[in-house]
């Protein structure tokens, strides 16, 4: 991979990072929406919705290891290390406070990766946090699917949504993919956050109403894990609906940037105005 170009910050351009792409310009001044990807999926699968959100907001994708051009790269098998690697990374390329959504898995690494920007402090705390398609982080799901075989493996990746037919049908393909799938399933398998940590920032959750991975009282659980507002929001499909309704998931996200901005500026303000009080 060439070097990325500085830019007059100093500070390598986002679109051709390791880490984190941004596929689209922005052509507003909304806040940048960060976009975790699922287990097994990888930076592109968002290309198309940076596309739809780039009037809004500035729309970063998270590359994570072994996959695509980084496929020559040891996957990480652990949440928190993960989410270690992302906000070390992440944190310098924000100009602004960022909203995170991740899908599934990547709802878990974005929740981790929210507590991490909000320990870190200096003005760029996350808006919000959009965590999608996953029970809560104290909800463990562990359904095994980290030991299957190769075989059982490619049998898992013919259920997954978007997966090409060219791929399955590609011995040496599938046997460069499989190792990044399994750390994937490894990793949100054997996740737990038995902590008590919350968010500081609000919790907006998603999920397909015809998901039947998913309970009610799973994603009820996300409550516990904000110190403030958490709501549900339930769109047309199943685990995958941000494939199949990815218009009504835009106007989703839309909304919850507006929303976040505009309540992260109220706050920022009453701050400010209790700090003068106070001094």
């Amino acid at each position: 991979m060439t070097a990325s170009p500085g830019t007059r910050t100093g500070r390598p351009a986002a679109d051709h990072d390791t880490w984190i792409r941004r596929y689209h310009r922005p052509r507003g001044n909304g806040p940048t929406l960060v976009c975790f990807p699922h287990a097994g999926g990888a930076a592109t699968t968002y290309h198309s919705l940076s596309a739809r959100l780039s009037a809004r907001a500035e729309v970063l994708t998270v590359q994570y290891p072994g996959r695509q051009d980084r496929i020559q790269e040891p996957p990480v098998e652990e949440i928190g290390e993960l989410a270690d690697r992302i906000a070390e990374v992440l944190r310098p390329r924000l100009e602004r406070p960022p909203v995170l959504f991740g899908h599934s898995m990547g709802s878990m690494v974005a929740y981790e990766v929210t507590l991490r920007l909000e320990r870190m402090g200096g003005g760029l705390a996350p808006l919000g946090l959009i965590a999608s398609g996953r029970a809560a982080p104290s909800v463990r799901q562990n359904h095994g699917l980290h030991l299957l075989d190769d075989a059982g493996m490619a049998a898992k990746m013919g259920e997954l949504a978007g997966t090409p037919a060219a791929l399955l049908d590609d011995p040496d393909l599938l046997a460069l993919v499989i190792p990044a799938l399994r750390a994937d399933f490894r990793a949100v398998e054997l996740y737990q956050d038995t902590s008590g940590s919350r968010t500081r920032c609000p919790i907006s959750v998603y999920c397909g109403d015809e998901d039947v991975d998913v309970l009610r009282a799973g994603l009820d659980s996300w409550h516990d894990h904000t110190g403030s507002t958490c709501t549900t929001r339930l769109l047309p499909g199943g685990h995958f609906y941000l494939q199949s309704g990815e218009e009504q998931l835009a106007e989703a996200i839309g909304h919850d940037l507006t929303t976040f901005a505009r309540d992260g500026g109220q706050l920022r303000r009453a701050g400010s105005a209790d700090a003068k009080d106070g001094g």
